[in-house]
């Protein structure tokens, strides 16, 4: 189970990224970004879709793929969390490109 006061500041951190919200989903929580399902945060650790976009611009620390539970898919796993900006961004970026998906 995550913290929920690291899940807010996760939540805040990735603000400039768009309306962001975590629901409480199974004991953690799933991160949505204007709507979309971008990640979770589970066990204290922000999981992303791994998209190729958001490779691109993933920090050498984030590169780790691992699943967020038992059976699920393996998602990237952030560390530097603390840099608003970049975690705003790569939001953004499992966004943009999940929204493309869905048209």
């Amino acid at each position: 189970m995550s913290n929920p006061d690291l899940v807010q500041y996760i939540v805040d951190q990735a603000a400039k990224a768009g309306e962001i919200k975590a629901k409480k989903m199974f004991g953690d929580y799933c991160l949505y970004c204007d709507g979309i399902p971008v990640g979770l945060v589970c066990d204290n650790y922000l999981y992303l879709k791994p998209l190729k976009h958001l490779e691109l611009i993933l920090h050498d620390c984030d590169r780790q793929i691992r699943p967020p539970y038992d059976g699920a898919k393996p998602h990237y796993v952030i560390s530097d969390v603390d840099n608003r900006d970049y975690v705003s961004l790569l939001v953004r970026t499992v966004a943009d490109n999940l929204s493309i998906k869905r048209k």
